[in-house]
């Protein structure tokens, strides 16, 4: 089954409408990772491949997403506090073509600092937008910047905002854990208004995670990781279908992804790991739809990938690891330089690494391991990359970038 086959039954899952090209979300497609593109980049430099580089202001981790010719990302600039904006540039030359503000807080004193207050990646579809802040607030807006409704889902928050939200049908849906209250939200996408609120189950915590929606047998679930447990639901009343529990876990970042019948999920900070979880089950299902779990080198902060039939992590130490998705067989494990918090990427048969210092890795996927390229760029990059139109953009603390075939 070739990948293009493989993303388009996963579209299909997901219920996701987009264009072949669109990176709407975070993770893009089907918030896996994946791209269907063709004749992107292996490789590149400031001085090589690079077909645009503009300048972003403000300080920001939401990754790009490309839709109808725009690239969409959200940032946080200081002014008496700081403006919490969101921006959109033009695929082809990079212009500003949105700069908005959306919310306005009155610190803009970082809670960690490898974060910002502009962390949750935007989705688009059609010609909407929909930004998050985490606890600062939720909105969506039209492309051309007009904001069409705002709400805020308060509580306490360590680390700042992380999670991106995720639509299903006409909801918006967001996870919100924080020290004080934790639960899933779903919102009426028109309007913003609350359609379901699901709580956490006690004891809960700060985590920082995107829901994903899968389908099982004749039903479709929202997966949405947090602390000491990750949980399914029903999409369209919020009901818990399963549970997973996981002792100390916490802080928990990584968004999960699913195939061959089984859900993976890291486990957070303390103990992590990560786990295969067999999504059929009802009710607490530690004990019995566990199929395996990773303990040595699990990722903290980047999530999993899945490409055909092996599952790859990179943990924020900058060890890679390939593991037989069905089993848990570890193939290999590779040191790759750096530290890591971006997401891996799937695209033109090449798996990308990027890390925390600009330094991207192209591996050929496979149960050995095979380095095919290294790249980097000035600044630090701790957001994914986006893939679009046979073209990759990253975001630097810095600088957005469109890497495609110059020459």
């Amino acid at each position: 089954m070739t990948h293009r086959i493989v993303l388009a039954l996963l579209l299909a899952l997901t219920g996701v409408a987009v264009r072949a090209d669109d990176w709407p979300q975070f993770r893009g497609p089907t918030g896996q990772g994946h791209s269907a593109e063709r004749g992107v980049p292996l490789d590149w430099s400031e001085s090589r491949n690079v077909s645009w580089k503009t300048p972003v202001p403000g300080r920001g981790w939401s990754s790009p997403v490309v839709a109808a010719g725009r690239v969409w990302l959200t940032t946080s600039i200081k002014a008496n506090g700081a403006s919490l904006r969101a921006l959109a540039y033009d695929v082809e030359t990079g212009r500003e073509a949105v700069n908005v503000e959306v919310f306005r807080i009155r610190s803009a004193e970082l809670l960690n600092p490898k974060n910002s207050h502009a962390s949750p990646t935007p989705i688009v579809e059609g010609d909407r937008v929909f930004v998050h802040f985490g606890a600062e607030g939720t909105a969506a807006l039209s492309t051309s910047g007009e904001i069409l409704w705002k709400t805020r889902f308060p509580y306490q928050s360590q680390h700042g905002n992380g999670g991106s939200p995720v639509l299903y049908g006409d909801l918006l849906i967001l996870s919100c854990d924080g020290s004080d209250d934790a639960f899933v939200v779903a919102l009426d996408k028109r309007t913003g208004k609350v359609r379901w609120k699901t709580s956490r189950r006690q004891p809960w915590d700060q985590a920082y995670t995107t829901p994903l929606v899968i389908r099982v047998g004749e039903r479709d679930q929202i997966v949405s990781v947090g602390a000491y447990r990750a949980g399914a639901y029903d999409p369209q009343t919020g009901k818990e279908i399963w549970r997973v529990s996981y002792g100390d876990g916490f802080s928990n970042v990584p968004r999960p992804v699913y195939g061959h019948g089984l859900v993976y999920i890291a486990t957070g900070f303390q103990q992590p790991s990560l786990m295969a979880v067999r999504p059929d089950g009802t009710g607490d299902v530690t004990r019995t739809h566990v199929a395996w779990t990773l303990r040595r080198a699990a990722p903290l902060t980047p999530s999993p990938l899945l490409v055909d039939e092996e599952i790859y992590v990179v943990n924020d130490g900058g060890i890679a690891s390939c593991l037989d998705a069905k089993t848990g067989e570890t193939y290999w494990q590779q040191r790759l330089g750096g530290e890591y918090s971006a997401s891996p990427v799937f695209a033109d048969g090449r798996i990308y690494f990027l890390s925390e210092e600009g330094t991207a890795t192209a591996i050929a996927p496979g149960r050995v391991f095979r380095r095919l390229a290294t790249s980097t760029l000035d600044g630090g990059a701790l957001a994914p990359m986006a893939v679009s139109g046979g073209a990759i953009f990253i975001r630097t603390d810095t600088h957005l970038y469109r890497i495609g075939k110059t020459s």
